[in-house]
């Protein structure tokens, strides 16, 4: 059974968790670096901030008793747009309806919230991220993303109506 559960900042050790297993096991996946949130970066505070940013809804998927993935939905300058972010299910439970579920979750609390899309950006070479965005409804927009690190391409934005 898969369960969702909402974090607050005092659940800052589980996001660490996550946070760096997902960075290690698929870097090329997140506009952040896993040396950035190590070191220096992986400091107490910084990860309580995160889990902080106004408006956010920050969830983990709980599959057999252990943490297993991670989404975030983040409001916009839009009131009409929330973003999601920082999406990632470890390879193990890959499948299982896990990501499913946190999108789903993130727009559930983006439509309760007024929005009426969602938004995210993802690698143009991610192909099971991108499958898993068309399977659960978002589609290929116009829009350009962040200019990846190569200088030449952009992440590619990607849109769900809610």
């Amino acid at each position: 059974m898969i369960e969702i559960r909402v974090l607050t900042p005092d659940d800052w050790p589980t996001w660490r968790e996550l946070r760096l297993a997902a960075l290690s096991e698929a870097p090329g996946a997140f506009g952040s670096r896993l040396a950035d949130w190590q070191g220096d970066g992986d400091r107490e505070q910084r990860w309580r901030d995160r889990l902080s940013i106004p408006g956010s809804h920050n969830l983990v998927a709980v599959l057999d008793g252990s943490p297993v993935g991670m989404s975030s939905g983040v409001p916009t300058a839009d009131p009409l747009v929330m973003d999601l972010i920082s999406m990632w299910v470890h390879p193990d439970a890959r499948g299982k309806g896990v990501g499913d579920r946190l999108v789903d979750e993130v727009a559930r609390c983006a439509r309760e919230r007024g929005a009426d899309r969602l938004r995210l950006t993802v690698m143009p070479d991610n192909t099971p991220a991108k499958a898993l965005y068309e399977r659960v409804g978002f589609t290929q927009t116009d829009e350009l993303g962040d200019l990846l690190p190569d200088g030449v391409g952009h992440e590619q934005v990607m849109q769900r109506t809610l």
